[in-house]
Parts: C-alpha cells; structure tokens; sequence
C-alpha cells in the first residue's frame, strides 16, 4: 500500500474533525448567513440546537462548507441574541416563541410563554375555545360551506348560530330545524362555561378563519321565514370575499 493511498483517508477525517471542534462555526440558516462559537450554539445541553452540533456533525453542509438549518433564517437572529446574552426578543414573538420550540430551548420557552403576547394566546384565549364544543371543526366546517358555495362567485356566506348556554340552545331550536327544512348550512358554536361572551367567541371566529388566509367579516343575521322574534339574536352571517 501506497503513502499516498494510506494519507488519504486520515486526512478527510482530520479535515472533519477540525471542522467538528472548530471553536467558530459559520451557518446557514434558510438563507441567512450567521457566524458565532461552538459554545454558544451548545449553551443549553438539553436543546435541539445544542444537540446539532454534539457529537458526529447532524447537519448537512452549502456550497460554501456552511453547516445548513432549513428553518426561517429571520428568526434565528432572536435565538441567537438570547443565547449570547439572554435578551428575550419582544419583536415577532409568536415566530421566535415558534422557532424556540423547534429548537427545544426550554428556558427561551418558558420566558416567552410569560410574555403578553404568548400568554394572552395559550393561557387565555385557546383555554377559553378549549371549552367551546368542537370549536376548531366547526371553523373547518365553516371553511369547507364557504368554499363550496363560492363556484362563479365574488362572496359566500355562511350562517353561523352561538348559543353561550343550554337555555339559548333551547330558544333558538325552532329557528334551527326551520333553517334546516330550508336545506339552509348552519353551523353551531356552543353552548360552554367559560367568563368570554358571544362577542368575544365571533372575534375568535374570525381571527382564526383570517389566519387561514382568508378575507371575512360578519353581522347579525337578518331574520326570516321560520325565525321567532328573539331567536335572531343568536344567528349571524359571516361572509368570505374571494377577489
């Protein structure tokens, strides 16, 4: 065998091992091109992240030699920031908070959940629409009548009943099975038991539905043949704009 034949393989694993150990580490994250240490990346033992670059190299590499991360470069820079100096980001919050659970940074975790914006979100709101019945179907629900209704047209509408307690579920049953007879969809929210009223359950509706990427708005539904006086109260009309 050959000197030649028996360096060659020694130095492809010194050429990996240096650039395994090598305190300085240049990256590639979708796009952006970040450059810190070794230690840094490594800061929480625990992470996703840190786990990257422990041990045997995980990552494949760019043209450049960059070690390459498929996730949004933006955001990176907030994970970055914090693990140099443990500043906790209060710009795009709801994507860092995303980007830090992909990386299991627990601790970056944990200080955003405190923040207002992720807090209001998971503490508040999704434990409000936890206690709403099947309240992410019947948003699917609504999506699917509007899509189906909206063949050669601008809008479609989509008539929506909330009922905060048993007693209004009770008064507005005639209008329901009227609407029904009518071969008119209806979809239904509530009853729950929770402090946020019929108000803050459409604001949901909506916000929910745009985040989709759609265009709605919505208001009371106007009564017809087969509604008793009252029972309009409950009905509203939520109307998708497609062009």
């Amino acid at each position: 065998m050959s000197i030649s034949s028996q360096h060659k393989p020694l130095g492809k694993q010194v050429t990996s091992s240096l650039q395994m150990l090598s305190p300085i580490v240049e990256l590639n994250v979708g796009g952006e091109m970040y450059t810190t240490t070794l230690s840094t990346l490594r800061k929480h033992p625990g992470s996703k992240l840190a786990e990257m670059f422990t041990g045997q190299p995980k990552l494949r590499t760019d043209s450049e030699g960059r070690f390459f991360i498929d996730r949004p470069g933006t955001y990176f820079k907030y994970i970055l920031e914090y693990l140099r100096s443990n500043q906790v980001p209060t710009q795009c919050v709801r994507d860092v908070y995303r980007e830090a659970l992909f990386y299991d940074i627990e601790p970056l975790i944990k200080q955003l959940e405190d923040s207002p914006q992720i807090f209001g979100e998971l503490v508040a709101r999704k434990q409000f629409l936890a206690r709403v019945p099947s309240y992410s179907e019947n948003v699917e629900l609504m999506i699917r009548i509007a899509r189906a209704e909206a063949v050669a047209s601008r809008r479609s509408s989509v008539i929506v009943c909330v009922v905060r307690t048993e007693e209004d579920a009770a008064k507005c049953q005639d209008a329901l099975n009227g609407l029904d007879t009518d071969k008119k969809s209806v979809v239904k929210f509530g009853p729950w038991k929770a402090s946020p009223g019929v108000s803050d359950l459409l604001d949901c509706i909506q916000m929910d539905v745009e985040a989709k990427g759609y265009k709605i708005s919505f208001q009371p539904h106007v009564a017809e043949k087969g509604f008793r006086f009252k029972s309009c109260d409950f009905f509203y009309k939520f109307l998708f704009t497609w062009w």
